[in-house]
């Protein structure tokens, strides 16, 4: 498939580039380079692919999501830089 470079000044007008002529006469060549690839690949044959959501047979292993005893309260505590009755004490961000 080719593209002329009317259809390139339209796609980056709708982009809202600016390019000078230069740039869409390289663009136009580069953009139906692609385009002829796309179309090479239009053409394989894939009746025999079976549909798949990724290209490599990969499967998500999952462990159990289980409660797990953590470090207690005042091993965080210890440390905090300022605290309060058990609370983090943290500089005032909103005035007010």
């Amino acid at each position: 498939m080719s593209l002329s470079v009317d259809q390139v000044r339209r796609v980056a007008t709708l982009a809202h580039l600016s390019l000078t002529d230069d740039d869409e006469k390289e663009l136009t060549v580069k953009l139906s380079g692609i385009l002829d690839y796309i179309d090479q690949l239009s053409e394989l044959d894939t009746s025999d692919v079976q549909p798949t959501s990724h290209s490599l047979e990969i499967n998500n292993v999952f462990r159990e999501d289980e409660a797990k005893k953590t470090f207690g309260e005042d091993t965080w505590q210890e440390n905090a830089p300022a605290k309060d009755h058990g609370h983090y004490t943290v500089p005032r961000v909103v005035e007010g």
